[in-house]
């Protein structure tokens, strides 16, 4: 029954926070698009990760006379990661580096989007890396938290 309990508590403060859907996880930002991607890059670079590219799709349909809610995409990698899973299945290397999508709604709300190492698993049958994919999520959620909490 305490079991239970403490999942209910956990569902209770966690499910407005974050929705996975589809192998991925939406957190809802306290931040605009913009501060959101800019805190994302500050953390990622502090924890010595790469940032490869930082994309703003706005600012493209914008070129291409079109309108778009303000979407960025940050990609970003540890080489030394994604070597591991690699070994374990090449294919994942068209999954890799990892993205990260930070979108405004209609409702203006902002949401820090990833697709979740269990979706890669399923996805790519990385079972033998079970331990490096953990650390992926781990590291995932708490990149996320910083990038979107006030």
């Amino acid at each position: 029954m305490r079991h239970v309990m403490i999942f209910f508590i956990f569902t209770l403060f966690f499910v407005p926070y974050a929705m996975a859907d589809n192998g991925l996880v939406s957190v809802k930002s306290s931040h605009g698009v913009e501060e959101t991607a800019a805190r994302l890059e500050r953390v990622l670079q502090e924890k010595g990760m790469t940032v490869f590219i930082r994309i703003d799709h706005a600012a493209g349909a914008k070129k291409a006379g079109e309108e778009l809610l303000p979407t960025q995409v940050v990609i970003f990698g540890n080489p030394k990661v994604g070597t591991a899973l690699m070994k374990c299945r090449q294919s994942v290397g068209i999954d890799l580096p990892l993205k990260a999508l930070i979108a405004e709604d209609e409702t203006g709300q902002v949401w820090f989007s990833y697709n979740t190492p269990q979706f890669l698993d399923e996805r790519h049958g990385l079972g033998k890396c079970a331990e490096v994919l953990k650390k992926v999520d781990a590291a995932l959620g708490n990149f996320a938290k910083a990038a979107t909490m006030p």
